[in-house]
């Protein structure tokens, strides 16, 4: 398995570079395109990955996620859902790899296996980064009216939330 994951991308561009030639296609001509293309999309969604970067760290570092929980941790309690699994809840829809983080942090505290390393897993899968996603993609391609797409995005966010605990507490 090691030597097959190491020789299937040169295969997959030498096929690529096999087929080019034989369609008779100037294929280092549109590499350079496709390059170009994508420094110009890199370039068009940079401010959008900055300002989300900086917004997570901001949110992360304003104190105010460890006020919500205190908000919710009699609800949480009496529902007997874990408050370790809030963070990842709230930082979703905003960063995947500030969820990854502390999906990485209830698996080592608590084990993949546990109830909560379950609603973790399900809950990853259930959501998804909502507003880097409409930050991203809709800046890369100049939408800027992204009012109902942000709203629908949240509600699916918390329906996949609602889900997860859902599913979690019915299957395990």
């Amino acid at each position: 398995m090691n030597i097959i994951s190491k020789i299937i991308l040169p295969v997959i561009v030498l096929v690529i570079i096999i087929y080019g030639l034989y369609k008779r296609v100037n294929i280092y001509e549109l590499f350079l395109r496709g390059a170009k293309e994508g420094l110009k999309t890199s370039f068009n969604i940079f401010p959008a990955i900055v300002a989300m970067i900086f917004a997570t760290n901001i949110f992360l570092d304003s104190g105010f996620l460890l006020f919500v929980i205190n908000i919710v941790k009699k609800f949480f309690d009496s529902v007997l859902i874990p408050l370790e699994i809030i963070p990842m809840a709230l930082l979703r829809p905003i960063s995947g790899t500030a969820s990854l983080a502390i999906m990485n942090d209830i698996f080592a505290s608590f084990g993949p296996d546990s109830f909560i390393g379950r609603l973790a897993s399900i809950l990853q899968g259930c959501t998804d980064t909502t507003i880097y996603v409409i930050a991203l993609y809709f800046s890369s391609i100049k939408i800027s009216k992204t009012k109902y797409a942000i709203w629908v995005g949240l509600f699916a966010d918390f329906v996949g939330i609602t889900m997860a605990i859902i599913l979690t507490n019915l299957f395990f």
